[in-house]
């Protein structure tokens, strides 16, 4: 390495090559001057030769002195340039690390403050996230305790509906208190399908006996009796009874019991020219009504020999329902007449009112046509108005000789 001017070149730089050659032709050129000279007590006759080629070495010589102040500018030019260059990459570098130090900073900043959000959103969710809980906890306790009270609702009510079975069962085990019951039971089931004008309850009859309910229906069939029976302690003996023995004396009290009760309303409640041919026995339960047509229809069958049928809260509502029918249609044939009347009447008023809207058409096509009339004057009126208040007289003389109007004397002025 070489240094020249504060810059440092290598051996093998053109540069330092091209200097090096220029000093070793300065050299020779040297050293061929001092042999020159030596030389000229030599020969004198080579002296103007040698004058020349040394005007020419001389002028070799300037020129590469001028080449070597050129190649020196050019270093110098290179030098700086590099030093320009190096300036110049110094302050880029610097710049670019001012840059990113100044985006290090932002994105650190960006950075910071995104996690300053994030930890604020994560805060704020947690939060919500607690309150949420402390609501639905609330929420939650407030349900069960209503869920709470409503259990102990529904104990009250179970406690309660516990006694009323009990009542139920006490009613049901003394034989009056039961047939009041059915009697009640027959009441409602009444009540709700016929007007209350279509049956009595506890009526008399002729004979002295007094049915649960009595229907006025239309001859025929006429008025029929219904009449509550509850045969309850063969029906819970047939339910219990574990034996055959059991079993056999239960089927022979029930059906002992039910045969008594069908006689007993055959005989009592229906009575020739006064009830119908038939009455309706009444039995509260279903499933003693089930029992009876599943296990023992000969006793169906007796009840229909002795015009007795036998019927259940469900199969006595559809009944009930079929003689609200006949009672309708009964007294539509009732009202037959007057409704034939009215209709006569009716027929009468609707001729009547033809007639009339025919007259007051009459009198409404009159009153149009004056109408009319009175809009024709009217116009003409208001066309002769104009042409008076236009004094647009010469349209009036095709009408002076219909009007008598005498015509205005011109004035001799």
């Amino acid at each position: 390495m070489i240094e020249i001017g504060g810059q440092s070149y290598a051996w093998d730089d053109p540069v330092v090559l091209a200097t090096l050659a220029g000093g070793a032709l300065m050299l020779l050129i040297l050293i061929l001057l001092i042999m020159a000279v030596r030389g000229t007590a030599r020969s004198a006759r080579m002296a103007a030769p040698l004058g020349q080629q040394l005007q020419l070495l001389g002028g070799q010589v300037q020129q590469l002195a001028t080449h070597q102040a050129q190649l020196q500018g050019s270093l110098q030019n290179v030098s700086d340039t590099q030093a320009s260059a190096q300036m110049q990459m110094i302050q880029t570098v610097e710049a670019r690390l001012a840059t990113v130090q100044q985006q290090m900073q932002d994105r650190l900043a960006d950075n910071a403050a995104k996690s300053a959000r994030a930890l604020s959103e994560m805060q704020e969710r947690m939060n919500q996230t607690l309150h949420g809980t402390s609501k639905q906890t609330t929420t939650s306790l407030t349900q069960l305790q209503e869920r709470l009270a409503a259990i102990d609702k529904a104990q009250d009510n179970i406690t309660k509906l516990s006694g009323d079975v009990l009542s139920l069962q006490d009613i049901l085990s003394n034989k009056q208190t039961r047939g009041s019951f059915g009697e009640i039971q027959l009441r409602d089931i009444v009540s709700k399908a016929l007007p209350a004008n279509a049956y009595a309850l506890q009526a008399t009859l002729s004979n002295g006996k007094r049915p649960d309910c009595l229907i006025h229906l239309p001859n025929p069939p006429g008025p029929i009796v219904i009449d509550s029976k509850f045969p309850l302690e063969a029906y819970e003996a047939l339910r219990a009874a574990e034996t055959d023995h059991q079993l056999k004396e239960a089927v022979r009290a029930i059906k002992v019991a039910v045969r008594k009760h069908i006689d007993d309303i055959a005989e009592k409640y229906i009575i020739e020219g006064e009830t119908a041919d038939g009455a309706l026995m009444f039995l509260p339960s279903e499933a003693v009504y089930a029992e009876l047509h599943a296990n023992f229809g000969e006793l169906t069958r007796y009840g229909f020999e002795k015009r007795v049928w036998i019927v259940s809260p469900t199969t006595c509502m559809a009944t009930l329902n079929t003689m609200r029918a006949i009672l309708k249609d009964a007294r539509m044939r009732e009202q037959a007449g007057a409704i034939r009347k009215e209709l006569s009447a009716l027929h009468g008023d609707v001729e009547r009112l033809v007639t009339r809207v025919g007259n007051l058409d009459r009198h409404f096509g009159q009153a149009r046509k004056d109408v009319d009339e009175i809009m024709i004057s009217s116009e003409k009126a208001a066309k002769r108005a104009g042409r008076l208040h236009n004094f647009d007289f010469e349209e009036l003389e095709g009408e002076t000789t219909k009007t008598n109007v005498l015509p205005l004397a011109k004035s001799d002025g």
